[in-house]
């Protein structure tokens, strides 16, 4: 196995994912297959009781696994389903060590940081690594990992010496360090300054670790008298110093390595230089270009309760990314706080009050994505009710798909104290319900999670056709609460359609209401199996019927066109 260590320095935020991501990119456009793995030094088990405003969105795997944000950068760049064991947390190696001792496993010896806690952490990477993602059989043939935080980092100590032991034993061969650093420019001297990337590199070999390459981002390309200096004081040949500067969208990186011949070093330092093709980017290329030419866009109100941080709906952008991409369109996203939407709001802050609904009657489409809690449910009814009764085409996610429920139960069913027993446990017209597949009281991966097949009920409806009228469809969840079967009977005879179901018929899976442009609902997340040029159909039907071209899709791909 050949490894490739992505490690940060300076600051983050840098975008050691993105980087990692398209090292794993170009690397497969060179005929290799590749797999990645992402250590994240927190002692949570994993990413699933984290706040989004704290940590972005919670990525789902099909296997259930409550992973990190960058997994999600993973499989949209590799084209690869991961597992929950290619996220490894402090929190998951600590644990294991502990049980080990209390089994008695390590025969009554001291149990410390190193060996103990270090060979845990090598173990597990040697074992991952091995695992296909691909679909195919037999290990890949490179590993990319990457260390999350920054180099210096307390926590990130055991696992630096892991990965120190790890190149060691492994050789020089088969393991190749990448780290990525910040080249800032002083405002008023105007000049790139190296100082933090010395520093950087110089705490980082201090540790055990050199780094082969040095991936400086920037907000313009570094001048060659400042590639020269980080290659003089930081021990890295100038022609591995890579520059990824700021580009208009992330689909520029891998081209931009690939154009600075990152992946010449990286197949030179892995010994893979006979092995390997020249990178075959043609399809990469021709999307970047494409969505760097567009003019035309629409306008999607995007109704949360995390809006104040982008990250916490990062797959939800992506796949509106994806869908407007393959309509020739860019997304343009008006954030909207579905707080700001409230009758409250009107009296407490009059004016974003006013430019929340502005924002909402401008929008060609609105969705409403997943949540949790009470916080902004009533402005998501209020944006679920303006877009059924204006015919605006709307999508409901996850609790965006319990709001439409909601609305439609006091709207039109005339029951105006319907809820969810998440928001009010003594609801006369609890229409979405507790249905446990864990527990009630714990938290983290108790939720009715991962991949679960909806079967369509009926051939005459969007998503189905959507899906290429196939008889179901595997999607990825993460939920407590669904609607209610118990009303099912009386929403239908309303009007309110459930045309997608799980096996058993007992869980609402998607709704549509037939009188309405495209009105949907689905109780699974989608955005997280949406891929650059597969777009997820249930995003690709949104943004359509957004720009008045659902019909016409869908009528050429009755005719077989």
């Amino acid at each position: 196995m050949k490894y490739v260590l992505v490690t940060g320095g300076v600051v983050s935020g840098l975008g050691k994912g993105v980087t990692a991501s398209s090292i794993g990119l170009v690397l497969k456009a060179c005929g290799l297959r590749v797999t990645s793995i992402k250590i994240d030094p927190y002692l949570n088990m994993d990413a699933g009781t984290m706040s989004p405003f704290e940590h972005g969105e919670v990525f789902v795997l099909d296997d259930s696994g409550e992973v990190d944000l960058d997994l999600g950068n993973y499989e949209r760049f590799l084209d690869i389903t991961l597992t929950r064991e290619n996220n490894i947390t402090a929190g998951k190696i600590y644990q294991s060590v502990l049980e080990k001792e209390r089994r008695g496993d390590y025969l009554g010896k001291t149990v410390q940081v190193v060996p103990h806690i270090s060979d845990a952490i090598k173990n597990h990477i040697e074992s991952v690594a091995t695992i296909p993602m691909d679909g195919q059989e037999g290990p890949a043939d490179v590993c990319v990992i990457e260390l999350g935080g920054t180099v210096g980092d307390i926590e990130s100590m055991p696992f630096i010496e892991a990965l120190r032991q790890l190149s060691f034993s492994v050789g020089p061969d088969n393991f190749c360090l990448i780290h990525v650093s910040l080249i800032p420019v002083l405002g008023v001297v105007g000049e790139q300054k190296t100082k933090p990337t010395q520093l950087s590199v110089r705490e980082l070999r201090a540790l055990g670790l050199t780094p082969h390459l040095l991936a400086c981002r920037s907000a313009q390309p570094i001048l060659d008298n400042t590639k020269e200096k980080l290659s003089q004081f930081c021990h890295v040949p100038a022609c591995n110093i890579l520059n990824i500067h700021d580009v208009p969208n992330i689909w520029h990186i891998p081209l931009l390595l690939t154009n600075q011949n990152a992946h010449h070093s990286i197949l030179k330092q892995l010994n893979l230089v006979r092995i390997a093709t020249a990178p075959d980017l043609r399809d990469w290329t021709n999307m970047a270009a494409t969505y760097d030419n567009l003019t035309n866009s629409v306008k999607i109100a995007m109704v949360g309760k995390y809006v104040g941080l982008a990250d916490s709906y990062l797959s939800v952008v992506k796949a509106l990314l994806h869908a407007c991409v393959a309509c020739s369109l860019k997304p343009s996203i008006d954030w909207i706080a579905a707080t700001d939407l409230e009758d409250e709001s009107s009296k407490l802050k009059p004016e974003a009050h006013a430019a929340a609904w502005e924002t909402l009657r401008k929008a060609a489409c609105v969705l409403v994505p997943g949540g949790f809690g009470d916080r902004g449910v009533k402005g998501m009814i209020l944006a679920a009710k303006y877009a059924r009764e204006n015919k605006v085409p709307y999508l409901g996610i996850c609790l965006g798909m319990q709001i439409s429920v909601i609305e439609f139960a006091g709207s039109v069913l005339g029951w105006e104290k319907a809820n969810s027993t998440e928001f009010d446990d003594g609801t006369l017209y609890p229409v979405v319900i507790f249905m446990p597949e864990g527990s009630k009281t714990h938290m983290g991966s108790t939720m009715r999670l991962g991949s679960r097949r909806t079967v369509f009920q009926t051939a005459d409806c969007i998503t189905k056709r959507m899906y290429h009228n196939s008889e179901y469809v595997d999607e990825r969840h993460r939920h407590r609460y669904e609607v209610n079967p118990e009303f099912i009977e009386t929403f239908e005879e309303a009007g309110l359609k459930f045309v997608g179901k799980d096996e058993t018929g007992k869980r609402m899976e998607i709704l549509e209401l037939p009188s309405h442009p495209f009105y949907v609902g689905v109780q699974f997340h989608p955005e997280f199996k949406s891929r650059p040029r597969r777009p997820s159909p249930v995003f690709l039907g949104f943004i359509l019927a957004a720009t008045g071209q659902l019909d016409l899709y869908l009528e050429k791909q009755m005719n077989g066109s």
